[in-house]
């Protein structure tokens, strides 16, 4: 026996030493096996890239949960002798990580601005790298078999190249405009962020009820209404049919008297409160359409810092939070105050990495345009290359009732602003002289251009990333190998923030789809089913944590097992510690394989006796159906089948047959012969799953000229009857 296997498994000892033993392999690049003969060149490909971590700290178990599921699609891939690639990478996260530097700044007394554009991205990059070499480490830690000569960065050079070759063919076509729009303004970040980036959060309010000339008007906000003049209201509403479209009426207001304008409009909710609402164009998206709708004018009541402008006469320069219960006391002294629910309950915008309340704005801002026709791509729009291949089946979401879901926010996209007022990032590729505007991959040559100072919002790079990590826009070998990439897993909750966005770059840049499938998994919840958070008490597992403690392979199967695409998984430290135990299983139950079989004559070993023909069969019976099951991503079926055939019919009944057997010396080969097969067949079956533990067993095993499991071939149907060396 190997001097090893006399001691219990530890994954301590052995998970660093066996990552290490991969990599130095060289079989995590596609490249190197074809060159070493494990793939054969023409093989077909199976990629996938890495949805790139944010390099603003540790990775958390949702990370965890995504590199196991695509570690065992990478590694089944790989074992069925695919051209396998799993391409890594990180993602600078522009507002996360400029936000979380100038939260580290502000406690020593650092504004961004007292350090300047320069010197301050110096400070940014810096953490960006350290994040990202503590992000790399861990993942290897978690022993995702990922290519690491191909790795990617969002705001490296070469995806900069593509970025600004992206943004000048889109802006030549028309598809990138620059134009006065209402945009999510976030004073606390003081940047625009995109309806995507957005978190409601419902509060209570009071709800203010006003006079408004003939009129009651309510809102929540009476800090906005100082520019408002206009009174809309539906066009059918019965109660208001004397009052005619366009009709002016005289009325007091809060600075005085003032004149307002009667508009009819569809679009007004009879039923919401009194059937009447004056308008703040500036500072509402409902209301910018209407005004938009009838050509109405508009005036900006708030600046960018949340303070009120001239407009607001006494209450100039003060932030709208001080201001409201003060401008509420002036119209009740009017008389104009009509009623106050304390108790109103109302869905509030704010910034999804700042928490600070959004403050709707129109802004001179860069956007996409979602509807113009694009002669060259057969003059569809944006839109409708998003929705195409989704339901022409060229591209299928798992599980299939998020294709639902995609479809209707297609439906209704606005278009996207894409520019940022940040400092980190992809600088917009557009510079300005005098009244030129000059957009171009590269900087204009003469002297005296000034470049836009705004960054491109984050998901304008990472729309790119299946396409510009494999060398777009060079026409490169592994762009023509690996894409469209095989399957794109992810979070549910990036469909639109992301997933949409690769399809419309992949669609309008290259004419084809990113990926042929889209496997969304869930959130990774705590025992009882709670978000995991540190704001709500809740101790948040650390993935690298639990890997100390139990085991690399004890977490993998407690994140697989009962976990299927869509739905949020439940992690229990008690089933973590159930799997490290089935680890366990496997080690005494290779070790007593390997004493049984030391004395085997492997290069002839004799048929099955009828008893142990037919165990044969039920395992051909078990890999013929986890072959196809595998093959359609029901990995959570997988590992359960395979964890209960291990333990219950290979550990329980068919070990201790062969024991019995061997003690009696009764067909003792054919019974040795069953336990060597099962064994290495039950290896391969179980590695992507559990591959350090697999890995090492693997190492011990009496056959020659063998590769790193890893790289052996996936069992196939038929085992026959001549021992494991037939799908080697």
């Amino acid at each position: 026996m190997h001097e090893k296997l006399k001691k219990p498994y530890d994954p301590k000892n052995t998970e660093e030493r066996i990552y290490k033993l991969w990599e130095e392999s060289g079989f995590f690049n596609p490249d190197v096996c074809i060159k070493k003969g494990i793939t054969k060149t023409d093989a077909k490909h199976f990629s996938i890239v890495l949805p790139p971590p944010n390099v603003t700290g540790n990775l958390h178990t949702g990370h965890a949960l995504m590199l196991v599921i695509e570690d065992i699609m990478v590694r089944h891939a790989r074992m069925l002798g695919k051209k396998t690639l799993w391409l890594p990478g990180t993602d600078h996260a522009a507002i996360a990580t400029q936000s979380k530097v100038e939260k580290t700044l502000e406690k020593e007394g650092i504004k961004k601005n007292d350090l300047g554009r320069e010197e301050f991205l110096k400070k940014v990059e810096k953490f960006a790298s350290e994040s990202h070499d503590t992000i790399v480490n861990q993942a290897k830690k978690m022993g995702a078999s990922l290519d690491w000569s191909r790795e990617a960065f969002t705001l490296d050079e070469n995806r900069n190249l593509a970025v600004r070759t992206a943004f000048k063919q889109m802006y030549d076509d028309g598809l990138i405009y620059r134009g006065h729009r209402m945009v999510n303004w976030d004073p606390k970040g003081q940047t625009v962020i995109s309806d995507d980036e957005i978190i409601y959060e419902e509060r209570k309010n009071k709800f203010y009820t006003f006079k408004y000339g003939p009129f009651e008007i309510s809102t929540v906000r009476p800090e906005t209404k100082f520019g408002d003049k206009y009174v809309v209201m539906h066009p059918k509403d019965k109660r208001y049919s004397k009052y005619k479209d366009g009709q002016k009426i005289k009325l007091e207001w809060i600075n005085g008297p003032i004149e307002a304008t009667i508009i009819k409009d569809e679009e007004i909710d009879m039923e919401f409160g009194t059937g009447v609402m004056t308008i703040t164009p500036w500072h509402s998206s409902v209301d910018f359409e209407i005004a938009e709708g009838h050509k109405l004018d508009k005036e900006q009541i708030i600046d960018k810092y949340g303070k009120l402008l001239p407009i607001a006469g006494e209450f100039t320069g003060m932030k709208i939070t001080d201001a409201r219960e003060k401008i509420v006391e002036k119209l009740k002294n009017k008389g104009l105050l009509v009623s106050i629910d304390e108790n109103y309950i109302n869905r509030v915008a704010t910034a999804e990495r700042t928490s600070g309340m959004i403050e709707p704005q129109i802004m001179l801002q860069w956007f996409v345009d979602v509807n113009k026709k694009i002669p060259r791509r057969e003059n569809k729009s944006l839109k409708e290359l998003l929705l195409e291949p989704v339901r022409e089946g060229k591209i299928k979401i798992m599980p299939v009732h998020f294709e639902k879901v995609y479809f209707n926010w297609i439906e209704n996209l606005r278009d996207w602003c894409i520019s940022r007022q940040i400092w980190y990032g992809h600088r917009i590729p557009v510079w300005y002289k005098n009244d030129e505007i000059y957009c171009g991959i590269d900087a204009p040559k003469e002297s005296g251009w000034i470049q836009d100072e705004d960054t491109l919002d984050t998901w304008f790079s990472s729309g790119l990333w299946t396409f510009s990590t494999l060398g777009w826009p060079n026409k490169t070998k592994d762009l023509e190998t690996y894409h469209p990439t095989s399957i794109l897993e992810t979070g549910h909750d990036i469909l639109f923030f992301w997933v949409a966005r690769m399809i419309l770059m992949s669609q309008y840049l290259l004419g084809d789809i990113p990926f042929k499938n889209v496997y969304l998994h869930g959130m990774v919840r705590t025992a009882d089913g709670k978000k995991m958070s540190k704001s709500l008490g809740n101790k948040a597992i650390d993935p690298l944590d639990i890997v100390v403690k139990y085991g690399n392979d004890a977490l993998r199967m407690s994140m697989i097992v009962g976990n299927t695409p869509g739905n949020d998984l439940k992690l229990n430290e008690n089933d973590i510690r159930g799997y490290a135990k089935f680890t366990n299983k496997v080690w005494n139950a290779s070790r007593f394989v390997l004493e049984q079989i030391k004395n085997l004559d492997l290069k002839n070993l004799p048929s099955f006796d009828e008893e142990d023909s037919l165990s044969n069969k039920e395992l051909e019976k078990l890999l013929t159906e986890v072959s196809k099951e595998m093959n359609e991503f029901k990995f959570s079926i997988v590992a359960e089948k395979l964890y209960h055939y291990f333990w219950h019919t290979f550990a329980d009944v068919i070990i201790e047959r062969s024991k019995k057997k061997i003690l009696a010396n009764e067909n003792a080969d054919s019974a040795k012969t069953l336990l060597l097969t099962h064994l290495t067949t039950l290896l391969k079956a179980l590695h992507p799953f559990i591959p350090f533990v697999t890995e090492e067993i693997w190492s011990m095993l009496p056959i020659k000229n063998k590769n790193l499991l890893m790289v052996e071939k996936w069992p196939l149907a038929t085992l026959g009857t001549s021992g494991p060396n037939d799908n080697n």
